[in-house]
């Protein structure tokens, strides 16, 4: 019986801290939420980079750490802060004044809304301030957008929309970002090894 019951003071010394890690996240969330999600985005974007090196890395049998591109998840993090944090913060709230729950098909109008105008839209600037971020000129643009853009908007809907229908129908408002930032962790893993 004791062992049984060390580990389950182990596992309820493990629960508190989360606790307070949630409860300090939902603060932070309520007091700058702005602020609150664009970190949230730089942070986890730049663990979706940092993983898609290591993994392609491990696929080609090399030894990780050393060849890391460390500007890699530098540039994400700044996408992340910047940009999808912000944007994602606004037009979720945008598309709640726009189209209330209240509409007939709401959801269904929600989610045509951000697969047809906002992802594709939101694509292509990734495409292009990663250009700027990689210090690369307007035909390396031209190019990787001829290369990328429509593989990845194909991929984009067919990963993204089922998700997103969830997030906007079923999610809470305020956690909208930090669900759609959880699933581009593994996105932006996958868009990173586009770009390779």
């Amino acid at each position: 019986m004791a062992p049984v019951m060390s580990k389950l003071r182990a596992e309820a010394g493990l629960r508190a801290p989360l606790r307070r890690a949630l409860a300090q996240y939902l603060l932070l969330l309520r007091l700058y939420p702005v602020l609150t999600k664009a970190a949230t985005s730089g942070f986890l974007s730049a663990l979706g980079n940092f993983l898609a090196q290591m993994i392609e890395k491990k696929r080609k049998k090399e030894n990780c750490l050393p060849n890391l591109d460390v500007n890699g998840p530098l540039r994400y993090a700044i996408y992340g802060f910047f940009f999808t944090g912000p944007l994602s913060h606004f037009f979720y709230l945008f598309m709640e004044h726009w189209i209330p729950s209240d509409v007939p098909l709401a959801g269904v109008k929600r989610l045509l809304l951000d697969r047809l105008i906002f992802a594709p839209a939101f694509l292509l600037f990734f495409f292009f301030i990663m250009n700027f971020l990689e210090r690369k000129d307007m035909a390396a643009f031209s190019a990787k957008m001829r290369r990328g853009f429509w593989p990845a908007l194909q991929m984009n809907w067919k990963v993204w929309t089922p998700l997103q229908f969830v997030n906007i129908n079923y999610v809470p408002l305020q956690f909208r970002v930090l669900f759609a930032n959880l699933v581009a962790l593994f996105w932006y893993a996958y868009l990173a090894s586009l770009g390779k």
